[in-house]
């Protein structure tokens, strides 16, 4: 399973208001949830946030990824939020974050959660895929460069 195959263009959100962690988890919430029916965005909130507590998903250069187990989750969805504005996410580095990059596994996904985790992480790390993707004018130049960035880092086989 590959990142580009659970991040459709309608889940790559350009231009997001920030605000605060919280809101910023609360507008992914309902937005997924109005996406995906079996999905109720109170839980999904309460399961970002309680992720959130056992130790903040910012992981540093303005990047975050937020992550969670979801029962009602048939399959991993992902969602890519490009803030308008940086917003204070408790990163490791202490920088805010304007880069929001969200993961929904199923309950039971141990070790395709981790992968896709590691591939996220491997995205966001590059310094060059984080500028072209704060540079992008529009949701379409953001889900296209994102996904440019996905299939370079995709082992080749």
């Amino acid at each position: 399973m590959t990142l580009d195959a659970i991040l459709p263009p309608e889940r790559t959100l350009f231009d997001v208001p920030g605000g605060s962690k919280k809101r910023v988890l609360e507008f992914f919430s309902t937005f997924i949830a109005q996406n995906t029916p079996s999905l109720d965005s109170q839980e999904v909130f309460s399961r970002l946030i309680g992720r959130e507590r056992l130790g903040s998903t910012g992981i540093g250069n303005g990047v975050a990824i937020p992550h969670a187990r979801n029962p009602h989750c048939k399959a991993p969805i992902a969602g890519f939020l490009k803030l308008a504005e940086p917003v204070d996410f408790d990163a490791i580095d202490g920088e805010p974050v304007d880069l929001v990059f969200v993961l929904l596994v199923p309950e039971e996904a141990d070790e395709a959660h981790l992968a896709l985790l590691g591939q996220v992480a491997g995205v966001m790390n590059d310094a060059d895929t984080r500028a072209r993707l704060r540079h992008s004018t529009s949701q379409r130049e953001l889900h296209e460069r994102l996904t440019e960035a996905i299939r370079r880092q995709a082992p080749a086989g």
